[in-house]
């Protein structure tokens, strides 16, 4: 079964985390100093949230899949869809280790398709580095940036 992903950037971590554990009534499964994430069962959703960016609001929606199999039939999918695919392959971002591909659609909203097969003590690696949360809070959104903070959009 796939799971629906939706990441939020926020301004504030703990009130966000505040504000969605009372809404999903439970605590979030991951929490870390500049992200949280929720797994639940119902709604089915892979809910996660993360601080540190230029601008708040929709970061992402994706579709996570539970076996490499699952993937290969979004990646089908995507391939249906008018637009152009960026293969990210096997990558870490948002302490997991994942094997994934994006597109974004019409409105400029991008969607990430992934397999999770394990953990990371790291945000990201690669186009996925993130800064520290405490160099995060200097970041200025006019600042020239040479590595991905986790927004970049594909």
């Amino acid at each position: 079964m796939k799971t629906f992903h939706v990441h939020i950037r926020v301004k504030d971590l703990q009130e966000s985390t505040n504000f969605y554990t009372a809404l999903f009534g439970r605590q979030p499964s991951v929490k870390k100093p500049d992200y949280a994430k929720w797994m639940l069962e119902d709604p089915k959703i892979n809910f996660a949230i993360s601080n540190g960016h230029a601008e708040n609001g929709i970061e992402h929606l994706g579709i996570q899949t539970e076996s490499r199999e699952e993937l290969q039939e979004v990646y089908k999918n995507f391939e249906n869809a008018i637009g152009e695919i960026f293969e990210e392959g096997d990558c870490s971002c948002c302490y997991s280790k994942s094997e994934k591909s994006w597109i974004t659609d019409p409105q400029g909203v991008d969607w990430e398709a992934f397999f999770t097969y394990g953990e990371t003590t790291v945000y990201g690696e690669g186009r996925n580095t993130k800064k520290s949360p405490e160099s995060m809070e200097n970041w200025k959104k006019d600042e020239t940036i040479s590595e991905c903070d986790g927004s970049c959009h594909v």
